[in-house]
């Protein structure tokens, strides 16, 4: 039987609260939530951060046919897995990621390190920026997301955006093993490049998906849309 897992990234809560549609509609599935995120010390790297869910996953006893779907860090952490442990991973269903460093609008960090510093920035800049990032998520699931990232703050999204974009596995991403679906919402608030195209364009075989309908995260925004794909892309397993 194949194991679903779910792993967040920085945005939509900041931790697993993320997927509370998906661990809703699929039974026995599991969403850790990352070190650093809540509790303990984030790791230093996106290969520490797998590891770390590696062994998470295997105290539950999930060791093989897995399933990884994630978002964003989420997304690059699942990526790293099945490059490094191909054996343990059936499939990928990946969205809001990039294969290289990603390009970040200006004053990206230096926004999160005003709003750990100051209060006003902190409600006027940073919180306000979770909502935009969020706008086509339901309001009230919404806010409760953001009060989750008032628990997680903004120096753990900080350090989670500088890890995204250390991340760089193109000199590896062809030779992919599990099977993979890329997502890509088109309404995403800051309108990066298609990152995600690039890896479909790169693993042969693999499914590239746009949606129209969604943004930045598409399993909080379109969730009935993308349970249904994920559903489709099990079955093909």
């Amino acid at each position: 039987m194949m194991q679903l897992v779910f792993i967040h990234g920085p945005g939509a809560g900041g931790c697993a609260a993320a997927y509370e549609y998906q661990l809703t509609h699929f039974p026995g599935s599991v969403a850790p939530t990352l070190p650093g995120h809540l509790d303990g010390a984030p790791c230093p790297d996106v290969g520490r951060y797998a590891d770390w869910v590696r062994g998470w996953l295997s105290a539950q006893g999930m060791k093989n046919d897995l399933v990884l779907v994630g978002y964003t860090l989420g997304a690059s952490i699942a990526l790293q897995y099945a490059l490094d442990y191909p054996d343990e991973v059936r499939g990928l269903v990946i969205m809001t990621v990039a294969a290289e460093p990603k390009i970040r609008p200006p004053d990206t960090y230096e926004m999160r390190i005003r709003a750990a510093a100051d209060e006003k920035s902190y409600e006027e800049e940073w919180i306000v920026f979770q909502r935009a990032a969020m706008h086509l998520v339901d309001p009230d699931f919404r806010e409760r997301l953001i009060a989750k990232h008032r628990q997680v703050g903004p120096m753990s999204q900080h350090h989670d955006l500088k890890t995204i974009d250390a991340f760089d596995v193109r000199d590896r991403i062809a030779a992919l093993k599990p099977k993979l679906l890329l997502l890509r919402g088109l309404k995403d608030h800051g309108s990066p490049p298609k990152y995600e195209k690039k890896i479909h364009e790169s693993v042969a075989g693999s499914l590239y998906i746009e949606l129209e309908e969604a943004g930045h995260f598409p399993p909080m925004e379109i969730p009935n849309r993308v349970n249904v794909l994920i559903e489709d892309f099990i079955a093909g397993l």
